[in-house]
């Protein structure tokens, strides 16, 4: 997205040595479910067409480590810095649900598995089909914004849909292996749209219990730092307390990281502006992981280290929300 957030590289800090760091494990097989309308049972493109091809050289990968190498520590150890989701938040130890209420018989019921909607902004096949993105949807404020937009990129040219993209399938990962479903808004990184207004209506589709839609800024090279944004003013009761405190989770699971220098407070911006979030009926908010037009935190986004050390930080804001809704 443009004109939003990012992290800063966070000082280096000594690994606690009984950390505990969730694990990103790229041969588990998922239960990671499509929307009939997009997936029709397609299998997961676990890595973006862009990305397959690029092949980092031993200079650019000797310095992802010396930037990223620190940021990764603080993800599982360390003291205040932690944002390890506590284990004991699974599908059955999150808040109950209306599908645990007891039945006729007095029994009580299972509750149902959580699900949470994972929109990685924008896609690979945008910026080739301008007519279908540029074209008119409603912005949820009785106003309409184009259907979606091809998203920024790095000085070097990694685009911010594949990063996206790449952090979306590890919080997936993350999520699944703690019990939680896991829908997502596009199901690779080489289609067009979805476009923002179905975005939003998503959730309440899929029945999902929040959704967060996973970006990374475009802003002026000088500004550092992530941000969590919600709907503002609310035009649902989701929209209010439950996305606020969606987007607070999110926040603190980023210790470590910088808040924005340029954008909102403390990590946190209401925005009246964006359909996904306007639109949405369930608790919803939007991350700005990182400026990608910052250099040092450019190194960072374009990074497997860095990818999954985002991802890590927003499985634990979800699970963590989830534990107390």
């Amino acid at each position: 997205m443009r004109s939003s957030a990012g992290t800063a590289v966070a000082p280096s800090v000594a690994p606690a040595p009984t950390c505990t760091r969730l694990v990103h494990s790229p041969m588990r097989r998922h239960a990671i479910v499509w929307p009939v309308s997009l997936a029709r049972r397609a299998p997961l493109d676990r890595r973006s067409t862009a990305a397959a091809r690029r092949t980092a050289t031993p200079a650019r990968r000797a310095l992802g480590w010396l930037i990223v190498a620190p940021t990764v520590l603080l993800a599982g150890c360390g003291g205040g810095t932690t944002v390890s989701p506590t284990p004991a938040v699974t599908v059955d130890s999150a808040a109950p649900s209306s599908s645990a209420d007891t039945g006729s018989s007095g029994a009580a019921q299972p509750a149902r598995r959580r699900i949470v909607l994972l929109d990685p902004g924008h896609n690979g096949g945008n910026a080739a089909n301008p007519a279908q993105i540029n074209k008119m949807v409603p912005d949820g404020r009785k106003g309409t914004k184009p259907c979606n937009t091809t998203g920024t990129a790095t000085s070097d040219g990694f685009s911010e849909h594949e990063f996206n993209w790449d952090v979306a399938v590890r919080v997936a990962d993350v999520l699944e292996s703690n019990g939680v479903t896991v829908v997502m808004t596009r199901k690779n990184d080489t289609g067009v749209g979805p476009c923002v207004d179905i975005r939003g209506e998503m959730a309440e589709k899929v029945n999902a219990d929040a959704a967060v839609s996973i970006h990374a800024d475009g802003a002026a090279p000088a500004g550092k730092g992530f941000h969590v944004a919600y709907s503002s003013p609310p035009l649902t009761a989701s929209q209010g307390q439950p996305s606020i405190s969606l987007a607070t989770a999110l926040r603190d699971s980023m210790r470590g990281l910088l808040p924005s220098t340029y954008l909102g407070k403390a990590g946190l911006l209401p925005r009246a502006d964006l359909a996904g979030l306007n639109l949405s009926k369930r608790p919803t908010a939007l991350i700005e992981c990182a400026n990608m037009r910052n250099p040092d935190e450019a190194i960072a986004l374009d990074n497997s280290i860095g990818q999954q050390r985002y991802a890590n930080a927003i499985a634990a804001g979800i699970l963590a929300w989830l534990g107390k809704h």
